[in-house]
């Protein structure tokens, strides 16, 4: 039986080019981790298989954790994890489900296909009432498909664009007053003519790079097109966009402007061929004003960078809404991976692992080793990630809009082979802005 976790969507239909790359890369940076208690018979245990992306150095460690305090609490489970590298993880997956070995549990992005072709089970099929009472009813009602939910989250997450407080003091910049695309042009103007004083790189960390994070640009970025500002369950814009590749084209055009001011105030070295760690590293080393990620990068900043962040200073960090249009004032909020479970998979032990993950026990590890904010709103642990207060702070005030990009959802593939290359030829210029808005259209209408 599989368990499958990968925040980034498996399309069927990868790229020639983008698959010659990751087999290029091989098998060779996985890892496997196997913790199968010794003083257990393994022929009386159902067996679940993870497949589980690496983010960092410390992945195998607090899986290792996961894995333990899980099979020591359910005995007649055992659990085993393989950390696999983003750039296998296609390779891997798939030869898995080619050899007929397709996942019981299933933790993605978007899950809609799955659904649509009845493979899953509702959740509340699945889980017990208790346990279905300890999600948010926001991020449930993101997982619901004509009434019925599909998917309980496995964390909290936040895109917003994320900032270094100790900078934009010195600075003189208030955040709270960034509301409007004007203000951002100005705080950028404002830290681009002291940068050297401030010991800064760049004023923002964005990176475009169209073959390892076409993620970021194409499904996130792009997600504020279609979900700042907005009510969470305001789907204007998803729908003109799956109704044949519709944009909106004066809200788009502004959107187009913002991505530009990015371009233009970001780090030259990390724009188009940088990488994701790059631009973490470069924000916890203090290089970067701002930096455009998810929350998720907290965990990192206290983890594998956390010595580069000392050496920053700790500094107090935060995060203000895209605002691309006046009086944009929300976060986008939700799950960037859902746990789904496929109806004709082992349903008893699929209920045992979900039931697990909202324990004491499980949240434990997943928020204080791993850095998640936790999707449960019965869990009572704080966390050490740094930008956790804040999404809190917004889901309190109602400040926050769905991520409508997930779900329902884009046509599989729109980001990995349409979108995130359009993000990285605007950055490269080899569009300008209105180029970037026509070519943006032309390729989702051809993709729909």
């Amino acid at each position: 039986m599989y368990l499958w976790v990968a925040p980034i969507r498996i399309y069927r239909e990868v790229t020639l080019m983008k698959m010659k790359q990751v087999l290029a890369t091989g098998a060779a940076l996985s890892m496997a981790l196997s913790m199968t208690p010794v003083t257990a018979s393994a022929a009386d245990k159902v067996d679940i298989n993870v497949i589980a992306a690496q983010y960092g150095q410390q992945t195998a460690d607090w899986w290792a954790n996961f894995v333990t305090e899980f099979n020591e609490a359910n005995p007649d489970i055992n659990l085993n994890v393989e950390v696999v590298s983003w750039n296998d993880i296609y390779t891997v997956v798939n030869t898995r489900i080619a050899n007929g070995e397709a996942p019981d549990v299933l933790n993605i992005d978007v899950f809609a296909d799955y659904q649509a072709d009845d493979l899953l089970l509702p959740i509340q099929d699945v889980v017990s009432e208790e346990t279905y009472s300890k999600m948010y009813d926001a991020f449930l009602a993101q997982s619901e498909v004509d009434g019925t939910v599909w998917a309980i989250p496995d964390l909290a997450s936040a895109r917003a664009m994320y900032y270094n407080k100790d900078i934009l003091d010195k600075a003189g910049i208030d955040p709270s007053t960034l509301t409007s695309p004007d203000a951002i042009k100005e705080a950028f103007e404002t830290i681009d003519s002291k940068k050297d004083e401030l010991g800064l790189t760049a004023v923002v960390g964005y990176a475009a790079e169209p073959v390892n994070l076409y993620w970021s640009t194409g499904n996130h970025l792009f997600g504020t097109y279609l979900d700042e500002g907005l009510d969470r369950d305001d789907t204007t814009y998803i729908d003109m966009l799956n109704d044949g590749g519709k944009l909106d084209e004066g809200r788009f055009t502004d959107f187009a402007n913002f991505v530009g001011l990015l371009n233009q105030y970001s780090d030259p070295a990390l724009l188009v061929s940088g990488t994701y760690d790059q631009q973490i590293l470069n924000f916890s080393s203090g290089k970067y004003a701002f930096v455009t990620q998810g929350s998720w990068i907290g965990a990192t900043m206290v983890g594998d960078d956390a010595d580069a962040y000392k050496e920053a200073g700790n500094f107090e960090v935060g995060m203000i809404p895209y605002a691309f249009e006046d009086g944009q004032d929300t976060i986008l909020t939700s799950s960037p991976s859902w746990w789904s479970v496929y109806k004709d998979g082992n349903v008893e032990a699929a209920e045992a692992f979900l039931q697990w993950l909202t324990t004491d026990e499980a949240q434990e590890v997943l928020v204080k080793e791993a850095g998640f904010v936790s999707p449960f709103k019965s869990c009572t642990i704080v966390g050490d990630d740094p930008f956790a207060q804040t999404i809190t702070d917004y889901q309190k005030a109602e400040k926050t809009s769905a991520w409508h990009w997930s779900i329902p959802g884009f046509k599989e593939g729109i980001a990995q082979n349409y979108t995130g290359q359009v993000f990285a030829d605007y950055a490269s210029g080899s569009l300008d802005e209105a180029g970037f808005v026509k070519t943006m259209q032309q390729v989702l209408e051809s993709a729909n």
